[in-house]
C-alpha cells in the first residue's frame, strides 16, 4: 500500500511503524474472510482492509477522528483473526492500537460513553473496586428488565451498556484467593521456579483457575510465588486507547517481577489469562523507545509463558486411565492469533485422557473480548450466540477455554459448564474435578 507521510511526520517513531505496516498491507482481502464484524455486518468499512484505509487517512491527514472512524474502529474486537490469514504479515494488532490511542485523545466523544469508560478502566483493573461493582451488579440485576427497551443504533446507547453489563454479573461470586506475596513451595524436589500473574478480573470471578495452576505446578515440582507489589498487566486500558495508564503499568509490573527474580529466581512468568498474556508478551514492543525500560521489557517478554507452554514443558506423566468425557475446546483469539498458541492446549488435554473435539468456526470470535461484550454488546451477543451454536453441534460433556473473559461470555449462553483447560489438566493429574465456584 502507498502512503503519503511527510518526513516530519515519519520522524515520529509510532508513525514510522504504522508507515511500515501499511506497506505490507497488498489489498488482497483475505482477511475479510476471518473477521466476525464483516461476516456478521458485511460492510467492508467493519473489515480490517476497510479499517485500515480509514486508519492510514487518519495518520496521514493528522487530523481529529470523523465519527465514522471512530464508529468503524470500535466495532474492531481486536481478535487478530486477520494477523493469521494474512500472507503478508501486515501487523493489524499494532495499527490499531494506535489508532485508538489517536481516537482516545483527539476525539470527544458523548458525556454519558466518556463516564463509562472512565469508570471500567477505572474500576476493572482493581480487584476490589471489581468485586464491589459485581455485588452491586447482582443486586440490581433484578431491576434490568424494568429499564426500557433501548432503541436500535449504529452506537448502542448507555442503557443498552448498563444491561449488558448487569446481565454480566455472576449470581454469587467465590471467596477471594490467596493474596500478593504467597509462596506455594514444590512438592519434593524443587525443579523451578515461576511468578503467577494474579489477574484482575479473574481473581475476583474465578480464583479457581490460579489455584489449579498451583495445585499442579508445585505437584510436579515448581515453586509458584504471586508477587506482591504487581498490578493489572494493562490489557483493559491498552485497549481503551489509555495508553499512559497501560504503560504505566506495565513499567510498575516489570520492576516487581524483574525484583523478585533477583531476589529469588524465575524460571517464567505463566499467565492463565491469555489476553493478559498477548499483552506482557508486548511489554517489548510498547516500551521499545523508553530507554530506562526497553531492554527490562524485552526480558519480561521474554519470560512470559502461557500456562500451557509451561506445562507442555514439564512431562506430565502419561495418563493409563482414559475418559469418555467430551470436552469442547475454545481457542481465545488472544491466544490462537495473539499468540500462535493452537494445538498444544488440546494436545494436553488429549495425551491426559480428554476426548477433545474442533468447534467449527473456532477461528472467530465469541464476543467477549476485553469490554466489548459491554460497549458493543449486540454484535457481541450474535457472536456468542454463534459460537454457542457451533460448541452445541459436538455435544460436549464440557467446554474448556484459556481465558476467563471467553468463559464467561460462553457460559452466558449454554448451559453446558465451562472451565479453564488447566482446571481439566490439574485433575487429570491429581487434583480435584473442576467445579464453578
Amino acid at each position: 500500500m502507498k502512503t503519503e507521510f511527510s518526513l516530519a511526520q515519519l520522524a515520529d517513531p509510532d508513525i514510522a511503524e504504522a508507515d511500515r505496516i501499511l506497506r505490507a498491507c497488498v489489498h488482497c482481502g483475505f482477511c475479510t474472510a476471518t473477521c466476525p464484524t464483516y461476516v456478521l455486518l458485511g460492510d467492508e468499512l467493519d473489515s480490517p482492509r476497510g479499517r485500515i484505509y480509514l486508519i492510514k487517512e487518519m495518520l496521514e491527514k493528522d487530523k481529529p477522528p470523523t465519527p465514522e472512524v471512530v464508529k468503524h474502529i470500535d466495532r474492531c474486537l481486536s481478535c487478530l483473526a486477520c494477523m493469521t490469514t494474512c500472507p503478508s504479515g501486515v501487523n493489524y494488532m499494532h495499527l490499531v492500537d494506535q489508532a485508538r490511542v489517536r481516537i482516545e485523545r483527539d476525539f470527544s466523544r458523548p458525556l454519558p460513553e466518556r463516564l463509562l469508560r472512565a469508570v471500567l478502566a477505572f474500576v476493572l483493573p482493581r480487584p476490589k473496586l471489581f468485586r464491589a461493582s459485581m455485588i452491586l451488579a447482582r443486586l440490581g440485576r433484578p431491576f434490568a428488565a424494568l429499564l426500557p427497551a433501548p432503541k436500535a443504533a449504529a452506537t448502542p446507547s448507555l442503557l443498552r451498556r448498563i444491561k449488558a453489563m448487569l446481565a454480566l454479573a455472576p449470581n454469587r461470586l467465590p471467596a477471594p484467593g490467596p493474596s500478593g506475596g504467597s509462596v506455594f513451595p514444590a512438592v519434593g524436589e524443587r525443579r523451578g521456579r515461576v511468578a503467577l500473574l494474579q489477574g484482575c478480573a479473574q481473581q475476583v470471578l474465578a480464583p479457581r483457575i490460579n489455584q489449579a495452576a498451583v495445585n499442579l505446578l508445585t505437584r510436579h515440582g515448581i515453586e509458584v510465588v504471586l508477587v506482591k507489589d504487581e498490578q493489572c498487566c494493562g490489557a483493559l486500558t491498552h485497549h481503551l486507547g489509555r495508553d499512559g495508564d497501560a504503560k504505566a503499568r506495565a513499567r510498575a509490573n516489570i520492576g516487581a517481577w524483574l525484583a523478585e527474580a533477583d531476589r529469588g529466581g524465575l524460571d517464567a512468568i505463566l499467565v492463565t489469562t491469555s489476553g493478559c498474556g498477548t499483552v506482557i508478551k508486548d511489554y517489548g514492543f510498547m516500551l521499545r523507545e523508553d530507554n530506562d525500560f526497553a531492554a527490562p521489557a524485552a526480558r519480561i517478554s521474554a519470560l512470559a509463558r502461557d500456562i500451557t507452554e509451561f506445562v507442555d514443558g514439564i512431562d506430565l506423566p502419561a495418563q493409563a486411565q482414559r475418559s469418555d468425557l467430551v470436552i469442547a475446546y475454545h481457542s481465545a483469539c488472544s491466544l490462537q492469533h495473539g499468540q500462535k498458541i493452537t494445538q498444544l492446549p488440546k494436545e494436553l488435554l488429549s495425551k491426559n485422557g480428554f476426548v477433545v473435539k474442533d468447534v467449527p468456526e473456532s477461528h472467530l470470535c465469541c464476543g467477549s473480548a476485553g469490554t466489548y461484550n459491554i460497549l458493543q454488546p449486540d454484535i457481541a451477543g450474535r457472536l456468542r450466540d454463534r459460537k454457542v451454536a457451533n460448541i452445541a453441534t459436538v455435544k460436549p460433556d464440557m467446554i474448556a477455554a484459556g481465558n476467563i473473559g471467553c468463559m464467561v461470555q460462553i457460559a452466558g449462553g449454554t448451559s453446558v459448564p465451562v472451565v479453564h483447560t488447566i482446571e481439566l489438566l490439574d485433575w487429570a493429574t491429581g487434583g480435584p474435578r473442576p467445579g464453578l465456584n
